[in-house]
């Protein structure tokens, strides 16, 4: 599983990627996560508003930091 966090770094950006971190550990997948900082690429997915989470190419949700178990039903 691909998951992408995409934003410009600010603190809901990072935010959002430590609260996927820890969704993955919980649930014990085999997943990858990465930070997407470019704008262009971020656009790409259709996202005006950053932060977002993005699963296998799909975004899962923009412009909020959803809570850990709301990332777990995301990813599962």
């Amino acid at each position: 599983m691909k998951i992408q966090i995409l934003g410009p770094g600010c603190m809901k950006c990072n935010k959002l990627a430590d609260a996927t971190k820890q969704a993955v550990k919980d649930l014990g997948i085999d997943a990858t996560v990465e930070k997407v900082a470019d704008i262009k690429e971020i656009m790409s997915y259709g996202v005006m508003i950053t932060p977002a989470l993005v699963v296998d190419g799909v975004v899962k949700v923009a412009g909020k930091v959803p809570s850990v178990e709301e990332i777990k039903k995301m990813l599962v």
